[in-house]
């Protein structure tokens, strides 16, 4: 798979939950050796979905910085996507004051300069529209997205972070690198229906500034991933007198009629690729007006929003109209997904590393830690190939380094990580994900079920003897234990990718 590039902007909550699938897609290998870079928009700078999204980021480079730092890369990309990040923008970034509508707009300069502006912005907005505090987003108002959003002009793409994503496309495009750009968010909330359409449109100006010479815009992809309604909640009886302004999801429907009309009516032709993506049910989620309460589990319409991004990452589609549907209302298997076998084949790969690695290496490993590493190796004698003892003088892979005892905790808390969002995409209530069997990833307090190997995935259609060969546990540690030298990075990170390739289903 060649190197590709792709910028992705995640625009408000559910923005920020397609960027966290995509970050563990690139965990997988399913984005192969490209390079992303990420940015997030939220005018919520707490919001719980980003801020988690930004913790898998976080736990993402480290493990993926470790794993490639040796001579011996894993030939099948995992942990080969280059993730750079460029920070979380809020359209509130340059303000002082408080953060109120009527504040941002300079409402009482205009009663006294303007009063004719100050009668339309009273129409246009209600009192407690223009005195509601915004540091929590928009409130589900795309109204009030909207007139925050359209104040963002081309200047505001000189500062940072922008300036340097702008920059950076504008280098590729220079170089022949044919960029690409992704947008995603929702069309019925406040943030992502009011943030999509501006963002694009000043991108696209960017690239071909009006009225100069200068046309990057010719040499970049532009694509978008909408999200139609997939969740709702219920408001609480006492949530106007506590709350002020909220989300209502009676209002999806609607706000998303009106940005669908939008984009047909004034962004046909903005972008070059769009994926639209909804479901017939809607998952309950918890209310929340924002900050860290906002912080509702991976669904399965983020993972097909992450399957979106790597098809324009991957192919150039020209096609006008392209559909995509499963076998049957209420349920997703693996053959509701786009190639579907390979992306089948590589998240197993990487749920059979984390299982084994938390249920089997990673208690051996603190086994060795507790008893010493020379007494422990007798009944591993795999430790050897990867770590020197304590005896053996000054070495870089001495098993009880604080760098070798802080790689095996980055190693560990991405597996935990990532069966984390595996195990939060099979907990919808709205409809049944048949990917994995994730009853055999532990209870709630994160403890593995240990001889589930062969539990994991459903519809593994391997014949019986060939899945016993794969599954047994002996066979796995035996294989660590009799890699040559040559063929393996020592320390944490060779053991990792070691076994990555013994557990690697190769089909």
């Amino acid at each position: 798979m060649s190197t590709n590039k792709l910028y992705v902007i995640g625009v408000g909550g559910s923005g920020a939950k397609c960027l966290e699938s995509m970050i563990h897609f690139a965990a997988t290998g399913l984005l192969g050796d490209s390079k992303l870079e990420l940015l997030l928009v939220d005018p919520d700078e707490s919001n719980g979905n980003v801020e988690r999204t930004r913790n898998s980021l976080n736990i993402y480079q480290n493990c993926q910085q470790l794993v490639n730092a040796g001579d011996k890369a894993i030939s099948s990309g995992w942990m080969g996507t280059t993730i750079k990040y460029h920070g979380l923008w809020s359209p509130f970034a340059q303000e002082s004051q408080n953060r109120e509508l009527g504040s941002f707009f300079r409402y009482s300069t205009l009663r006294s300069n303007e009063p004719a502006l100050s009668s339309l912005f009273d129409v246009l907005y209600s009192s407690e529209e223009r005195t509601q505090t915004l540091d929590e987003g928009f409130r589900g108002r795309p109204s009030i997205g909207s007139a925050v959003m359209s104040q963002i002009d081309m200047r505001r793409l000189g500062e940072a972070p922008w300036s340097t994503l702008i920059q950076s496309i504008e280098a590729d495009a220079g170089s022949g690198q044919n960029p690409k750009i992704l947008l995603c968010g929702s069309m019925f909330g406040g943030t992502g229906a009011s943030g999509l359409p501006t963002i694009a449109k000043l991108i696209n100006n960017c690239l071909n500034p009006p009225g100069e010479s200068k046309n990057i815009r010719g040499a970049v992809r532009l694509g978008c991933v909408f999200l139609l309604p997939y969740f709702s909640f219920t408001v609480p009886p006492d949530a106007e007198s506590n709350e002020g302004l909220f989300a209502s999801a009676d209002h999806f429907l609607l706000n998303t009629e009106a940005a669908l009309r939008y984009y047909v009516d004034r962004s046909g032709d903005l972008f070059d690729s769009i994926y639209l993506l909804g479901n017939e049910s809607t998952e309950a989620v918890k209310f929340s007006v924002g900050r860290g309460t906002q912080n509702n589990q991976p669904h399965f319409i983020e993972l097909m929003a992450a399957l979106g991004a790597r098809d324009f990452l991957l192919n150039d589609r020209t096609d006008s109209l392209m559909l995509l549907s499963r076998q049957q209302q209420g349920l997703v298997t693996w053959r509701d997904l786009p190639d579907w076998p390979n992306v089948k084949k590589l998240m197993a790969n990487s749920t059979r590393l984390s299982y084994i690695w938390l249920s089997e290496i990673e208690k051996e490993l603190e086994q060795a830690r507790t008893q010493g590493f020379n007494r422990y190796g007798k009944l591993a004698p795999w430790l050897d190939r990867y770590y020197d003892s304590g005896d053996r003088g000054e070495s870089t892979f001495k098993f009880d380094t604080p760098h070798q005892q802080e790689a095996i905790k980055i190693i560990s808390t991405w597996s935990r990580d990532y069966l984390r969002w595996i195990n939060s995409l099979h907990q919808c209530e709205s409809d049944r994900v048949e990917l994995f069997k994730t009853q055999s990833f532990g209870d709630a307090s994160g403890n593995i079920r240990r001889d589930s190997l062969s539990d994991l995935i459903v519809e593994d259609t391997r014949d019986p003897r060939t899945k016993k060969q794969q599954d047994d546990l002996a066979n796995i540690k035996g294989g660590l234990d009799n890699r040559r030298r040559e063929e393996i990075d020592r320390g944490t990170a060779g053991l990792a990718k070691a076994l990555y390739k013994q557990v690697n289903l190769g089909c």
